[in-house]
């Protein structure tokens, strides 16, 4: 017998694509079917873009879903997930849509599927509005592979905004997580940047990645520069992180039209030294990405600073399928810790 749908509303909170991206994932881990009424309702352009649709076709595939709903600008959905298939899967967005938030969606389930499986996809890897395949490489996955994650991200081809045209190949083995515990940074073990550039003069490039070296004082090795070439282009992206002993920061500034490449170091650099300078141990990103995983080994917890209403929001929707209780709390001023709650022990008398 069919299980009652899961009533959602897309206008809650951050009012994004994330309501979606985690029904979705949780959905599918838990064989519960839902209902997101109102899809993206807080956004210029509410309903599904392309880089939705191909998170709801992607997670209807790997689980067979029967789905309605699932057409560009559509505002409902419907999903009613039936069997999780692992094995090899290629999605393509057909525009500079995130890779990465199609990943973050199948990721989740893909450690809970049967077998072994390969996915690639097909689109932007660096857009404004998303974490970048640098994100997920340097802070994200980290993170996972400490709790357990058998998950490797290959990007084959970087894919700037506006063009796109990225490919990157997700590689899952089923994996059972152990408890999250960041409580900690550890030892900072260096500070680096990296300037990706597509049609794009290559000044550009070496003074965005000067101006951080200058900042930070590092040394000519701890900065580089790519040049991707034209297919991609024009686009240029910084990236600036911090790598600690037990978390790693970073930062991604996009360069725009008639911003100087000065103005976009200074801007990266002054969002890391934020970071830098706060309690926080997980990053404002990485504490909503982590929620999942969190949800996924029942037990833990971590350490960040104010939490987005992303992250807010997020926490919502995994308390609507059940699973381990999670809750946000103040420790000090700027210090939040979000971990699952352990039930009280009642004292022998």
């Amino acid at each position: 017998m069919e299980q009652e749908l899961i009533e959602l509303d897309g206008s809650i909170g951050e009012g994004g694509g994330q309501i979606l991206r985690s029904a979705l994932s949780l959905s599918v881990i838990t064989g519960r079917p839902f209902r997101l009424r109102r899809i993206r309702a807080n956004r210029a352009k509410p309903g599904l873009m392309r880089q939705h649709l191909t998170c709801v076709q992607a997670a209807a595939q790997i689980s067979a879903a029967d789905v309605t709903g699932a057409e560009l600008q559509s505002s409902e959905l419907r999903f009613v997930p039936k069997t999780l298939v692992a094995g090899a899967h290629h999605f393509a967005i057909g525009t500079a849509g995130s890779t990465m938030l199609v990943v973050q969606t199948l990721l989740p389930m893909l450690l809970a599927a049967p077998g072994e499986s390969r996915i690639t996809v097909e689109g932007g890897t660096h857009n404004m509005m998303a974490p970048s395949s640098c994100f997920l490489n340097r802070v994200f996955l980290p993170q996972l592979r400490r709790i357990g994650a058998d998950v490797e991200l290959v990007v084959e081809r970087e894919g700037l905004f506006p063009a796109g045209g990225g490919r990157i190949v997700l590689k899952v083995r089923p994996s059972k997580l152990k408890p999250v515990e960041l409580s900690e940074r550890g030892a900072l073990r260096g500070i680096g940047a990296e300037a990706l550039l597509a049609a794009v003069p290559e000044h550009v490039g070496l003074r965005e990645i000067t101006a951080v070296a200058d900042h930070f004082r590092l040394r000519r090795e701890q900065v580089r520069h790519r040049d991707l070439g034209h297919q991609t282009g024009p686009g240029n992206v910084l990236s600036v992180w911090a790598e600690f002993e037990h978390v790693c920061e970073l930062v991604t500034v996009h360069g725009e039209r008639r911003v100087a490449a000065e103005q976009v170091a200074e801007r990266a650099c002054t969002e890391l030294d934020t970071y830098l300078s706060s309690a926080a141990v997980a990053g404002e990103y990485l504490a909503d990405q982590m929620l999942l995983p969190l949800w996924l080994s029942g037990e833990g917890g971590y350490r960040c600073g104010e939490p987005s209403s992303h992250t807010l929001t997020n926490l919502d929707t995994l308390g609507r399928f059940g699973g381990p209780s999670i809750e946000c709390r103040k420790l000090a001023e700027g210090v939040h810790e979000i971990a699952t709650t352990r039930p009280e022990v009642s004292s022998r008398a």
